[in-house]
This record gives structure tokens, C-alpha cells and sequence, in this order.
């Protein structure tokens, strides 16, 4: 027996990253023209953030575009999974910028160059205006890991807009260079953690992980104390993309003939307890279950 809703992503998945694109991109041009007559490496590395930000919300907006696809003969599913492998690619291209930044943070510590800390603190504030008025278009969009993904790149670009104005204050009063790449290096640790964890959450998705919120024993284990239920059997709980989680179960029960009955139920128990309506159950008469792996008597476990 199946039962489910469907999810449909729709502009406010796809809006969101196409503002983001224009805006980032145009600011991109002004960041960089002003890191290289600066000579600020915390400016030119956010500018060359915001350049690959541009090329992460392009690459949102077209797997929005794809996810909205309908499903098919071969993609019985559907498409909604493009937008998880755009934020897979997006996390491990943060991850490669997080790595180029810190090379050239070591390189600057070693070899200090002069840097402009006037002209930097007027374009560092101005970037931090553009990726505040990016994110917060981002923020009221459907927090799907496309999403999610595109967000992360704008806040690194934030933290390195608050970088760089730090980094230009300090060598504008007091002559300082050091703080321009320390403060970069900075940036790159808080990045990293963000982009490790999107990862990690994009891969759960693409490995068909349970869902780090849910215990598939609590999920099995609340299944079997319903009415009418012996055991439960070959029970599986994964995400289709960032807001479908789909169920499927073999459920042993004492009559067949009040399946229907003990269906809602367990609907109901798996929607408002647990969150999932996209279930999929299949009965079975009692003198089947020769190995349950979730018992109402014994309460046995996975």
C-alpha cells in the first residue's frame, strides 16, 4: 500500500538564485578591480569568491530548473536530486577556494606586501551591504540544500566583506599588512566547517542515509506498538532530495482483513510523530513473519 504527497519546487526555489547571480556577479567586477589597486589579498580572495559564487547560483538556479522536471519512465522519482548534486559540487568547490586562499594567506605572511587600507575599507563595506541584501533574498527562499548550498558561498563572501574592512581599518591606522592574511586564514577556517557539513548532508542524501533526525529502531519500534501489528520487517527511511522522506516497511499483522484500519494509524503515527508522508507498506499475514526485526512483544531491535 502506498501513500504520499508530493512536493513541487517552484519559484522560490529558482528566484532566489537568479537575484543572487546578478547581484554577485556584478559586485564580483567592482571587488576585484579594487583588490588588484589595492594590492588587498582578504579583497581579492572575496572577489574571486564571489565570482565562483556566481558560477554556485548559476549552477542552483539551472538544478532548480531541472528538479521542477516531472518524473518519467526512467526517472520514476523525478528530478529533484539535481539539486543535491549541485550542492555536492558546490561544497567541494568551496572547499578547493578554501585551500587556494590559504596558500596565498601563507605566501603574503611569508612575503608581506603594501596594501591600501582606505581603498579597501570603502569596497569591503560596500561588498558587505551586496552579500547582506544577497543572503537575506536567499534566506526567505525554501531552505532546500541547492539553497543551502548557494547561502553558504554568499556568507563566506559576508565574512570575507567583514575580513577585509577589518583588515583594511587596521592597516589604514595603523600600518599593520600582517592582518590581511591572517584574517583571511580566519575566513577559511569558518568556511570549511560549512562546507564539510553541507557536504556531509548532501552525501547522507546521495547514500540514501537515514535521516540524521530520525532513529530507524524509534520509527520501527513505534510502528509495532500500533493496534494490529505483530512485527515489522525490512524497514528503510532515506531523503528522495532536501524535503522528501519517503518510508518502506513489511508489516506482519494478526488479520489482514483490518489492514485498511491499521494503515491510517500507522499513516498518521508516521506523519505527525515522525514527519514522513511518503510511505510505502506492505502486509502480511501473521505465519509469515519468520524474522521480524521490530516486535511488538519482545521489542526487539534493527
Amino acid at each position: 500500500m502506498h501513500d504520499h504527497t508530493h512536493h513541487h519546487h517552484g519559484d522560490n526555489h529558482l528566484k532566489p538564485l537568479v537575484w543572487g547571480l546578478v547581484i554577485t556577479l556584478a559586485f564580483a567586477v567592482v571587488e576585484a578591480i579594487g583588490g588588484w589597486l589595492s594590492g588587498s589579498l582578504a579583497l581579492l580572495g572575496d572577489a574571486g569568491h564571489m565570482v565562483t559564487d556566481s558560477f554556485s547560483l548559476g549552477l542552483g538556479a539551472v538544478a532548480a530548473l531541472v528538479a521542477k522536471r516531472p518524473a518519467s519512465r526512467e526517472m520514476s522519482f523525478g528530478w529533484g536530486r539535481a539539486e543535491v548534486l549541485a550542492a555536492t559540487v558546490n561544497a567541494v568547490f568551496m572547499l578547493l577556494i578554501v585551500i587556494g586562499i590559504a596558500v596565498a594567506a601563507v605566501g603574503r605572511l611569508r612575503d608581506p606586501q603594501p596594501v591600501q587600507g582606505g581603498v579597501v575599507m570603502v569596497i569591503a563595506a560596500i561588498g558587505m551591504l551586496v552579500n547582506i541584501a544577497v543572503a537575506w533574498v536567499l534566506h526567505r527562499g525554501e531552505q532546500t540544500l541547492n539553497i543551502r548550498g548557494a547561502l553558504l558561498h554568499v556568507i563566506g563572501d559576508l565574512l570575507g566583506s567583514v575580513a577585509a574592512l577589518t583588515a583594511g581599518a587596521v592597516i589604514y591606522f595603523t600600518g599593520w599588512t600582517p592582518i590581511d592574511p591572517l584574517l583571511s586564514l580566519l575566513i577559511c577556517l569558518l568556511i570549511l566547517f560549512s562546507s564539510l557539513t553541507l557536504l556531509r548532508d548532501a552525501v547522507d542524501v546521495l547514500m540514501a542515509r537515514v535521516p540524521r533526525e530520525l532513529s530507524l529502531p524509534s520509527v520501527g519500534e513505534a510502528m509495532a506498538e500500533e493496534s494490529g501489528v505483530r512485527s515489522v520487517h525490512d524497514l528503510h527511511i532515506w531523503r528522495q532530495d532536501s524535503s522528501t522522506i519517503l518510508l518502506s516497511a513489511h508489516i506482519v499483522v494478526d488479520d489482514l482483513a483490518a489492514w485498511p484500519k491499521v494503515l491510517e494509524r500507522l499513516r498518521q503515527l508516521l506523519v505527525r510523530r515522525f514527519g514522513i508522508d511518503h510511505i510505502t507498506l506492505q502486509p502480511e499475514p501473521l505465519h509469515f513473519d519468520s524474522t521480524p526485526i521490530i516486535d511488538r512483544v519482545s521489542g526487539g531491535t534493527l
